[in-house]
């Protein structure tokens, strides 16, 4: 059966999973990439974005390559395409990856404004949805034609969907890092609650891998 899921999301000992005054030169916002370096030396990192064949093969490279298997379209939060705030000034920010993102599938942009699909190299194609999240998880249900979609971030579109019970399953990478300000993923969410339990945990030298699912899945 088909499930949303959440994979490989970073997040610090002081529960953020971003950094404040997200830009150009900080896309995960200040001292956002610290919570990623398990995540940027693993193969499947190196292979995607780098367009490179080395990296490392341990337990870390096992949940960053689990996190695009059977993926079929993604969801994202405007911040996680991009730094452009308020309406588009134009089309010519076509987000951080280049001319080919590391995605291949349908992706689902949340935005409040409007803007034509944009197909980009190696099958990507970034759809502007102004519908709302239940709008943005219909439309990637369908065009995951029974595959799983990935919700992909920020830690504000990750809240919407587990509040609304709609994660089916949620991989948290928990770097030994302090971040001390930015953007809380669990702010105001009780996932006890919610019927998310622990099904496993695992731990590298740069992350704790954590994965929650809900109740009965």
């Amino acid at each position: 059966m088909a499930r949303v899921r959440v994979e490989s999301f970073s997040l610090s000992l002081d529960g953020f999973g971003a950094g404040v005054d997200q830009s150009l030169q900080n896309p995960l916002g200040v001292h956002g990439s610290d919570l990623h370096q398990w995540f940027i030396g693993t193969r499947t990192f190196r292979r995607m974005v780098l367009r490179q064949q080395d990296g490392s093969t341990g337990l870390d490279e096992e949940f960053a390559q689990r996190g695009f298997q059977n993926i079929g379209a993604w969801i994202l939060g405007r911040n996680m395409f991009g730094p452009v705030r308020g309406a588009w000034p134009d089309e010519s920010w076509k987000g951080w990856w280049g001319d080919e993102p590391p995605y291949h599938v349908p992706v689902f942009v949340l935005t409040h404004h409007a803007r034509p699909s944009l197909a980009m190299k190696g099958g990507t194609v970034f759809h502007f949805v102004t519908g709302g999240a239940d709008e943005a998880l219909a439309r990637a249900r369908e065009a995951a034609a029974g595959k799983d979609v990935r919700i992909g971030g920020g830690p504000h579109t990750i809240r919407q969907y587990l509040q609304a019970k709609a994660i089916d399953e949620l991989h948290l990478a928990i770097s030994p890092v302090l971040l001390g300000a930015g953007e809380r993923l669990l702010e105001g969410v009780n996932l006890r609650e919610l019927g998310y339990h622990c099904v496993r945990t695992a731990a590298s030298e740069k992350a704790t891998h954590v994965i929650l699912a809900k109740e009965g899945d």
